[in-house]
């Protein structure tokens, strides 16, 4: 997989407090509807991703997946997530899926005039993962390596019981000068496809493009 690298091609968007935000997905991603008016219009969009997910499906089984995925939209919400995208691909015969989520945040009133330090600072302390302060086209950044416990739901197992699962994942947060984070995370509980989704990732945070109110390119300072 690779990101398609016209401008014209840029697939992710987000603004506010005067500055948009672009990206680019590399082809096969799903996208999670995000920018539905109301519930009904989104129930019909899930449908709609289930029977392109899973087109074999019967609809009862799309049915139950879309449910799913619905029922986390308010921890999507909590988080800022403004966009969440999936890929299901095969990696040297094994079956692997990563996800992508694009969030905006608060950047803290302590940060002063070295958020990236700031940042970097903070998360070596919760001890999340490997920290590093990066340098994108788009401005400075941190970045997070590490990996979190969680559970996969039931219905997707095959004893029909919550089992653990281990998420790999790389986190990126990108300080904007209108006193908000961007963070990029790609999370994959398939260690098979690890190095590919990293590389894939990479492209995704390298092509990150920033914009002003009259639309011109602009770089954050650092």
């Amino acid at each position: 997989m690779s990101a398609v690298a016209a401008e014209e091609n840029l697939r992710g968007s987000v603004g506010g407090q005067g500055i948009d935000v672009r990206w680019i997905m590399p082809e096969g991603f799903f996208e999670i509807p995000m920018d539905a008016e109301d519930l009904d219009e989104t129930a019909e969009q899930l449908i709609e991703l289930a029977r392109a997910v899973m087109p074999e499906a019967t609809f009862e089984v799309q049915l139950e997946w879309a449910v799913m995925v619905a029922a986390h939209y308010d921890s999507f919400i909590e988080a800022g997530i403004q966009y969440s995208g999936f890929v299901l691909t095969e990696v040297d015969g094994a079956r692997c899926t990563a996800t992508v989520t694009v969030s905006m945040i608060d950047l803290d009133e302590r940060a002063g005039a070295n958020p990236v330090g700031f940042l970097s600072s903070t998360m070596r302390h919760l001890g999340i993962g490997q920290i590093s302060e990066i340098q994108l086209p788009c401005g400075p950044a941190v970045s997070c390596i590490g990996t979190r416990k969680g559970s996969l739901d039931g219905s997707l197992t095959a004893s029909g019981s919550d089992e653990p699962v281990l998420t790999s994942f790389i986190q990126v947060q990108i300080p904007l000068k209108n006193g908000t984070v961007l963070v990029m995370e790609m999370g994959t509980p398939t260690p098979e496809g690890w190095d590919v989704f990293s590389s894939m990732f990479a492209g995704v945070v390298k092509s990150v493009r920033l914009f002003n109110d009259a639309g011109k390119p602009i770089v954050m300072p650092g």
